[in-house]
């Protein structure tokens, strides 16, 4: 029997955005739903914005649902125009089969697909849209959807008012496949919800309206805010604009942690809603502890510890936050050089050579490590107090870094959270 309670904790956590049914809470609590989540393989790693879809099947699961994460080989070869301005890059067939193999790899970090009724499911939506010809297609899915239908929906309407870019037939049918997908899970293995961020509701309720069609069957679609910080852009990308991922090789776990430590207060408790599986009355005391004392950060260090946790393991959120906390007090020259090595082992750096040390400023090497984008940029940082070498404050514009750690290491920092090692090379 499925654990009782889980729409209403989803709902204050402000994951339910929107429902198609009230009779949703009730059933979540007295039956066993099979319930799927698509993500297309537009990389080989998903990132942190991906998250809240990962931890909502956790959610489900461990309420005695059961889970299918869907991979969309078929789909994304297409491109879905949901909450895009401009038409995706087509993969090849290659790059797609790369892609799903990493995903697949890091969904097992965290769903359980082993044996039970609520053990998880993967599937490859290629593997019934790759099989299905263009004409029975048309025949048996299409004739289901009117276009007027179609463009009243937001994702494409939207694009259908952009005087340059429009959206193309490829990605207009996109709600079409996305449909099928459901349909077919409904027939293949018994789903009748399916979840995700709220730019998906009209391909959700497509989904819907073919299995009503098809099957003269009722389903089920939920879906949670699209999750943005405090400014409206998307949450997920790094100062520079980089995403925040997943794979520990393309975003390591201290860069993860820092991310997270630096949430705005507005969004801290609003992310430990949904990234993490505190309870309501432990995220509530962490509310109040924002407003009182929000220079403690309470809040964000237990969101960055808990996220890393998730994704990369207790282990590895020890270290990001022991590095957290050492690289940011003013004795870090006190540290022995075996200590020091193991804390800076996950914060990004740059080999250097004694010479360029020794010639270039600070405002040359913020620049060079990419803390800034130009040197103008490096003046105003620097000038307005914001720039520091090994914790110790550059006092000027002109400053240059005149002592290394253990001779070989000088840490940047700009602000109070982005730091660069330089490792001198021949030390």
């Amino acid at each position: 029997m499925p654990t009782a309670g889980l729409f209403e904790d989803l709902s204050w956590r402000g994951l339910v955005h929107q429902a198609t049914d009230p009779n949703l809470a009730p059933l979540l609590d007295r039956e066993e739903v099979t319930a799927y989540h698509g993500m297309d393989p537009t990389a080989d790693s998903l990132h942190i914005g991906h998250l809240v879809g990962v931890v909502a099947l956790m959610r489900l699961q461990r309420a005695g649902h059961r889970p299918i994460a869907l991979t969309g080989g078929g789909t994304g070869m297409v491109g879905d125009p949901s909450g895009k301005s401009e038409e995706r890059v087509l993969l090849t067939p290659e790059q797609l089969e790369a892609n799903i193999a990493g995903i697949k790899s890091q969904l097992q970090r965290f769903l359980d697909f082993g044996d039970g009724p609520a053990a998880a499911v993967l599937v490859d939506n290629s593997e019934w849209l790759g099989s299905t010809g263009l004409l029975t297609f048309l025949r048996d899915i299409g004739k289901h959807f009117t276009v007027n239908t179609m463009i009243a929906k937001e994702s494409v309407r939207a694009r259908l008012h952009e005087r340059e870019q429009g959206i193309s037939y490829t990605e207009f049918s996109y709600m079409l496949l996305q449909a099928f997908d459901f349909c077919e899970l409904f027939d293949r293995l018994g789903c009748t919800l399916q979840i995700g961020g709220s730019d998906q509701w009209g391909n959700i309720t497509a989904g819907i309206d073919l299995i009503r069609r098809r099957r003269a069957a009722s389903a089920y679609g939920l879906t949670w805010p699209l999750v943005v910080r405090t400014d409206g852009t998307k949450f997920g990308k790094s100062e520079g604009g980089a995403n925040v991922w997943l794979d520990a090789g393309r975003t390591s776990p201290y860069a993860m942690y820092q991310f997270l430590v630096r949430t705005d207060d507005a969004m801290a408790g609003t992310f430990l809603r949904y990234y993490t599986f505190r309870a309501r009355e432990d995220i509530e005391a962490l509310d109040r502890a924002t407003v009182d004392h929000p220079e403690r950060r309470e809040a964000q260090r237990v969101l960055a510890h808990d996220v890393v946790a998730l994704v990369h393991g207790d282990t590895e959120a020890e270290r990001a936050e022991h590095a957290s906390a050492v690289l940011f007090t003013e004795d870090i020259s006190g540290l022995d050089e075996a200590s020091l090595a193991a804390v800076l082992a996950d914060v990004p750096s740059t080999e250097v050579s004694r010479a360029e040390i020794e010639a270039a400023s600070v405002v040359d090497l913020l620049v060079r490590t990419g803390l800034e984008s130009s040197r103008g940029a490096a003046r105003r940082t620097v000038e307005q107090g914001g720039s520091y070498v090994n914790n110790r404050k550059v006092d000027g514009p002109d400053a240059t870094i005149t002592e290394l750690l253990h001779g070989r290491y000088a840490i940047l920092r700009k602000g109070k959270a982005r730091q660069h090692v330089l490792r001198v090379s021949g030390a």
